[in-house]
């Protein structure tokens, strides 16, 4: 019997469907129970009813990240968890699983404050801050998880704790950055930051100008200050009405400004890569923080997408020149290509040493294309030769929040964390969920116990 106030649904249930997808539509899959979680007491009476019933848990929010299959598993939707509230005195904001940072960054901005958030609104903010969340206003104040105060859970045992510096700092530590594999987080607390606007949007550069504007833009990273997150994307624009006219059926390089210390010194730093070429459009200006989410301009409807990433060090020609062979406006790249500019405070690694990787990148290299849900054989030899071409300047890691469909083997989850942070994860998922009932993920089994063999989990595979 699972006693929840939300509803809690089966396949042949009215509104399973609506309950059991989110924002990534690449696995349809049918679980075999989904709980729309109201309050922390549903969360727990699903969690036991899973281990009671042998199902493994996942957890859906706004469902961006995609990991693995939950066909004949427990899926715990969160959506209907959406309540922030704001500490102005402590700068803090309590935020429940399903909010999105849009939530977040509203209730902030009454107080004249800013979350550490992420360039898509429409994200969930406790899973990106699970898994490290990488910003608007990273190279300043770096990780999302780096601003983490408490996180109240339920844990293996269907039981709520907090945990924070005090309490249980192990499981603390592995909660920033070891997504969700110690259990289902029920609220956190997040530090804000004292940042109410930003100089930031975007210029677009048409196909003519693309190299030299990539060029330019690798060349311009080298200098600016901490203050300035940028990226930039190469893509073929499709030719569809909601695309603005200046870009529509277009190969654009759209770089991506961010700039969180004194509008003229952003301006300043702008003007210097405007002058690479002439965009074809240039949405740079003074914005409220609230406005952010329009810098990058994600798209906001559902659709199944395949995604590939890569940790880079610090680029040069002759890396544009092997990006662009594969991705330039005389390319058919089937896929998006983006590169952020890391360093500044994501480089320096935090007092606890939280296990999210990248502090030696330079650059992120993230490639993202659509998908027929099923079938990735085609989409991953395309993204793989990008990366591929890539591998001379790359660090051999990866960043947990941004792997896709096809990175749910832990030989690849792997490659999100050092190896002395991914032992000692292994090692705390052996202590909190020895039988890994949290493996409907991008999943960290257990370390292996010499007296109990069994708890090796079987390899999970999105296939």
């Amino acid at each position: 019997m699972l006693d929840a106030v939300g509803p809690v649904l089966r396949p042949e249930d009215a509104g399973y469907d609506a309950e059991r997808l989110g924002f990534n539509l690449a696995l349809d899959d049918r679980p075999a129970v989904v709980v729309g979680a109201e309050e922390w007491r549903d969360v727990a009476a699903a969690v036991r009813y899973a281990a009671g019933s042998g199902l493994g848990v996942g957890v859906l929010a706004t469902g961006h990240g995609v990991s693995v299959r939950t066909d004949g598993q427990l899926l715990v939707a969160t959506r209907r968890m959406r309540r922030v509230e704001v500490d102005a005195s402590r700068r803090v904001a309590r935020v429940e699983p399903g909010a999105r940072w849009q939530d977040v960054v509203e209730a902030a901005a009454e107080h004249g404050l800013a979350p550490p958030s992420g360039s898509n609104p429409g994200v969930g903010a406790v899973g990106y801050t699970l898994g490290g969340g990488i910003g608007l206003l990273g190279r300043r104040y770096g990780y999302a998880a780096e601003h983490a105060r408490s996180f109240d859970l339920v844990t293996a045992d269907g039981h709520r704790q907090t945990v924070d510096a005090d309490h249980e700092p192990d499981l603390f530590w592995a909660l920033r950055g070891g997504k969700g594999n110690f259990g289902v987080v029920t609220s956190m607390e997040i530090g804000l930051l004292p940042v109410s606007r930003l100089h930031g949007g975007g210029l677009y550069f048409g196909a003519d100008d693309a190299e030299r504007a990539l060029h330019a833009y690798l060349r311009w990273v080298r200098d600016v200050p901490e203050e300035m997150t940028s990226s930039i994307q190469l893509m073929h624009h499709p030719d569809l009405p909601q695309i603005p006219e200046e870009l529509r059926g277009r190969y654009i390089a759209h770089v991506r400004i961010a700039h969180c210390g004194a509008p003229d010194e952003g301006e300043e730093y702008t003007a210097a890569l405007r002058g690479a070429a002439a965009p074809l459009l240039d949405t740079v200006r003074t914005m409220p923080y609230t406005e952010a989410g329009s810098i990058h301009h994600e798209p906001p409807d559902p659709m199944p997408t395949f995604d590939r990433n890569s940790a880079l060090t610090d680029l040069t020609d002759a890396t544009a020149d092997a990006l662009l062979a594969h991705c330039g406006p005389r390319s058919e790249a089937p896929y998006v290509v983006e590169l952020r500019h890391h360093g500044g405070a994501y480089a320096r690694p935090d007092e606890d040493g939280i296990p999210v990787t990248g502090r030696d990148a330079a650059f992120l290299l993230f490639t993202t294309s659509l998908l027929e849900p099923g079938d990735y054989r085609q989409a991953r030899a395309e993204h793989d030769r990008l990366h591929e071409a890539a591998a001379p300047w790359a660090t051999h890691r990866t960043f947990v929040n941004f792997l896709g469909v096809d990175d749910a083997p832990h030989t690849r989850v792997a490659t999100a964390y050092e190896p002395d942070a991914y032992a000692r994860l292994r090692a705390l998922k052996a202590a909190y969920d020895p039988t890994n009932l949290f493996r409907v993920n991008y999943n960290i089994p257990p370390e292996e116990q010499p007296d109990r063999p069994d708890r090796a989990p079987a390899e999970p595979h999105p296939h």
